[in-house]
């Protein structure tokens, strides 16, 4: 190593490599220590923490020399504000921190004073019922990052205040081009884009040639209601946008003059710009849709908005075939097409698909109940499909797979609750598709030998980085014993709620060399498995799964033992969930202990 000249090693070789590798490659021996150390780190210009969440002694160790960082990505579930701030320095030009249950908004002054240069800032913090006071930390960070291009605030926790973004239209610097904020209330967001429209305004009639809001081309919000109002005032003040992103969850049913119609739709016909779509009623809270929006809203939003490129539609319970076909007849650019939740939508809106010139890249269809094999037949047509998820859809089943099985660049499938048997899955695994992220959660009717066949018949298991089997009650230890030994790349594996895996599945993971590997296993999930006895925790201690970052053993005998705390101390960089969460930990996070 000593031999290879210096740009080569740092360009051509350490600079090529993730931070995982290079701490595999610090424990070697003392000379490759001293290599990464001295060499590696301080020209990373980039460093990403997303899937684990150090704790402050390994960031210090870590980020103390990094010295040119622009782009720092981090979990901060185990951070304080005083160890973090330490490392924020004026070059980095990209901060995105997840899961900021620990830090308070004293945070956001440090981020003001000492990250003036930032372009992009993702910031996920939790509600401290301290809305006043995040408001005046906002207006000083905002007030110096003179730069920020994109900008995304998410508050979680169960009394979050939405009315926390209320005066941030009078603070967005000039050069925002995005902007994401949750949650917010829908007359906040009305305040904010109405001061964007009126900013516009000001300037054309000043004859200014750029106008301070009008680079703002996506906008994401989610609040408490969608209404016709909002989206009047969205297309009259931000004409230029090219991406639109709404969800809602509203607490009751809205009333009728308060709520989504057709004329709604119908105006974002003004946007011209327009490629991308999300309109989203969530269900989160109340079982509610957009009642008041039909096939006819539909048809105006199709013939208006041609140019649409993705569209993402949930909770349209009065939308019928009619309606979802001419968003696929008429958006000939069409590549992502995502319906949920729509009682209505059938084979019938896809049966010309064949005849159409689309290219779709994206599909998914979420619990529509009335989806058959018939559609993803139609749907395969469109060779260039890299996403398929069909989860909740209940009557696909084995005749489709062949079709999918010819998908040569399909990378995700997701067949949640499907009519598929092991014989289905016998053809699927003869197939030559890339698929990466595979989702088999809830197919009753699949057992050990099916997965045998699907992961050992071709490339598949291969190539597999996600599986989730979660809630088949048909597969055993038989199917983890061939998991470990098919799936050499593996990274997410979830098994929660299979009622015959036991303790023998655990050591089988435990000792397969792929999974001692530091770079393979990440994340597993055995929720729920009541086979599983207190015996197998001991699995999970070091020097075994030495790459694990995330376990969840909710409801499982392993959570009320006293060894947990012993693996706790162990692994600090591993969370042990306790309370049942899916994968990682996505809800919930600012409660969790570490």
């Amino acid at each position: 190593m000593e031999r290879v000249p210096s740009t080569v090693l740092n360009e051509e070789i350490l600079g090529r490599l993730d931070l995982q590798t290079l701490s595999s490659l610090a424990c070697l021996n003392r000379s490759f220590r001293l290599l990464v150390y001295s060499q590696a780190l301080p020209s990373l210009t980039s460093l990403h923490f997303s899937t684990m969440s150090p704790d402050g002694q390994t960031l210090e160790i870590i980020l103390g020399r990094c010295k040119g960082l622009n782009s720092l990505t981090l979990n901060c579930l185990r951070l304080q504000d005083h160890p973090l701030s330490a490392f924020l320095c004026p070059t980095i030009q990209e901060l995105n921190l997840w899961c900021c249950s620990s830090l308070s908004y004293q945070f956001l002054t440090y981020i003001a004073h000492r990250c003036p240069n930032l372009r992009l800032l993702i910031l996920e913090l939790a509600d401290k019922n301290l809305p006043d006071v995040f408001r005046s930390k906002l207006a000083l960070m905002l007030k110096r990052c003179l730069y920020l291009e994109s900008l995304s605030l998410k508050i979680r926790g169960p009394a979050v205040d939405a009315n926390s973004f209320g005066s941030i239209e009078f603070l967005l610097p000039s050069t925002v081009k995005m902007l994401k904020l949750q949650p917010v209330l829908a007359q906040d967001a009305i305040r904010i884009i109405r001061t964007v429209g009126r900013n516009l305004m000001e300037t054309e009639i000043l004859s200014i040639p750029t106008s301070p809001f009008c680079k703002l081309q996506s906008l994401s919000l989610v609040l408490d209601i969608i209404t016709d109002q909002l989206l009047l005032t969205i297309t009259n003040s931000v004409p230029l946008l090219v991406e639109l992103d709404l969800e809602d969850r509203p607490n009751k049913e809205p009333m009728p003059d308060d709520d989504l119609t057709n004329n709604g739709l119908q105006s974002l016909c003004f946007c011209q710009h327009l490629t991308a779509l999300s309109l989203v009623r969530s269900r989160l809270r109340h079982q509610g849709a957009f009642k008041r929006v039909n096939d006819m809203g539909m048809f105006l939003l199709s013939e208006g908005c041609k140019g649409l490129e993705a569209v993402k539609l949930c909770g349209f319970s009065k939308v019928s075939d009619a309606g979802f076909a001419a968003i696929l007849h008429a958006c000939q650019n069409l590549k992502k097409f995502e319906v949920r939740n729509a009682l209505f939508l059938s084979d019938l809106a896809f049966h010309d698909l064949a005849d159409i010139p689309c290219a779709l890249v994206e599909v998914r269809l979420l619990s529509c109940q009335l989806i058959t094999s018939e559609t993803v037949k139609k749907v395969a047509s469109s060779k260039s499909l890299e996403v398929l998820d069909l989860g909740g859809c209940k009557s696909i089943a084995d005749s489709c797979l062949s079709s999918i099985s010819c998908l040569n660049n399909l990378t995700e499938l997701n067949l949640t609750g499907a009519d598929v048997t092991d014989s289905g899955l016998s053809v699927l695994g003869q197939g030559s598709m890339p698929i990466r992220n595979l989702c088999l959660r809830g197919c009753k009717r699949v057992t050990d030998k099916g997965i045998s066949r699907l992961l050992c018949g071709g490339a598949i298991g291969q190539l597999l980085t996600a599986l989730d089997l979660g809630y088949m009650a048909g597969i055993s230890d038989k199917t983890i014993l061939t998991v470990a030994a098919a799936c050499v790349g593996i990274i997410d594996l979830c098994i929660r709620s299979c009622f015959y895996v036991t303790d023998s599945s655990m050591e089988v993971l435990a000792r397969n060399r792929t999974f001692q590997d530091g770079s393979k296993l990440r994340r597993l999930d055995v929720c729920n498995c009541i086979c599983l006895s207190a015996d197998s925790l001991r699995w999970f201690k070091r020097p075994l799964f030495q790459g694990l970052h995330w376990l969840g053993i909710g409801q499982t005998c392993l959570a009320s033992q006293g060894d947990v705390t012993e693996i706790y101390e162990e692994r600090p960089w591993l969370t042990l969930c306790l309370d049942g969460c899916e994968m990682g930990c996505q809800d919930g996070w600012h409660f969790h202990r570490p």
